[in-house]
């Protein structure tokens, strides 16, 4: 059969760098997912992250907390919540999306190798060894890049690392699909040689799910 590979060739890596103005949503739609309805175009894409606050009603919990969206239109937003049986509101409640700034000269990329842990539930009756998963480990992910101390996107990346802080990010995809997590910056290493540019390397880990919408 043909080749379904997508190149890699104009993938893009976000961090996120700020918020964006706050959006009102006219209506909800309990189930699973969740569903945000607003009257104009919200501006928000597959993949971002979103701070919600204001939702009211019996198990509001769930929804006023920072989320990915995805399945966008240009007037709803989807929410992997379950919310099933709820009833809620959204008078008064405000999606605020984050914004990003690109990481530039991305060379490689490598990571989501995370695994779930496995729970030993062998006892004396079993006849062979008996396990269950147990939480998943969303693992780590590196990059190369070609060093640039002027580039927004590396210096907030560099900057979280100083701070120690968790930042979201999201890598864009050719094909159009989007991976949004929230990681740590571990390391940002810079090396160089004769006949070389400037390179960095730059190792994180990864908090949380692992959303690919």
């Amino acid at each position: 059969m043909t080749s379904t590979a997508v190149s890699a060739q104009g993938s893009i890596l976000q961090i996120a760098t700020g918020s964006g103005g706050a959006k009102t949503p006219s209506a909800i739609a309990a189930g699973y997912p969740t569903i945000l309805t607003f009257a104009a175009a919200h501006g928000i894409n597959n993949g971002d992250v979103v701070t919600i606050t204001g939702v009211t009603g019996t198990g509001n919990a769930v929804l006023n907390a920072t989320l990915p969206v995805q399945d966008v239109t240009s007037t709803t937003l989807m929410l992997e919540v379950n919310t099933v049986g709820l009833t809620l509101t959204v008078t008064g409640a405000s999606v605020t999306p984050q914004t990003y700034t690109q990481v530039n000269n991305l060379k490689t990329f490598t990571g989501f190798d995370g695994e779930a842990s496995e729970i030993d539930v062998t006892n004396l009756s079993s006849t062979a060894k008996e396990y269950r998963l147990g939480i998943v480990d969303p693992g780590k992910f590196s990059i190369e890049v070609d060093h640039d101390s002027t580039d927004p996107g590396q210096v907030a990346v560099r900057a979280s690392q100083n701070a120690g802080t968790l930042k979201s990010y999201k890598l864009i995809l050719p094909d159009g699909h989007t991976f949004s997590f929230s990681a740590f910056c571990k390391k940002f290493a810079t090396s160089l040689g004769v006949d070389q540019v400037l390179k960095g390397s730059i190792d994180f880990r990864i908090s949380g799910p692992i959303t690919l919408v």
